[in-house]
């Protein structure tokens, strides 16, 4: 299962976030998004584990937890297709300067 975990401190590490999901199974992979331009970390996160009992138990206990002074979110993550698109501004929205143009 994959899982969204949000409102992280700008501090925590990929190998920080497998540490608080590992007591739960085994961890697949945990990643913090960090941003293109600068290389910080965004605040959010996602991590894979392959059993979804114990995601569903990780899941449960640590939604609410407070990581170094932050309550973290932590829920199933949506798969792409199921997010709605963002088309209220942006530099690819409809009415782009360029299709305008051209």
């Amino acid at each position: 299962m994959n899982i969204y975990v949000s409102n992280l401190s700008f501090n925590v590490q990929d190998e920080d976030l497998r540490e608080f999901f590992a007591p739960y199974g085994e961890v697949t992979s945990a990643k913090i998004i960090n941003d293109r331009e600068s290389g910080r970390s965004r605040g959010f996160g996602f991590v894979e584990m392959s059993d979804d009992a114990a995601s569903r138990k990780a899941i449960e206990e640590l939604d609410g937890a407070t990581v170094e002074g932050r309550t973290i979110k932590v829920v199933e993550a949506k798969p792409k297709e199921d997010r709605p698109a963002r088309n209220g501004g942006g530099y690819n929205n409809g009415n782009s300067y360029n299709r305008n143009r051209y």
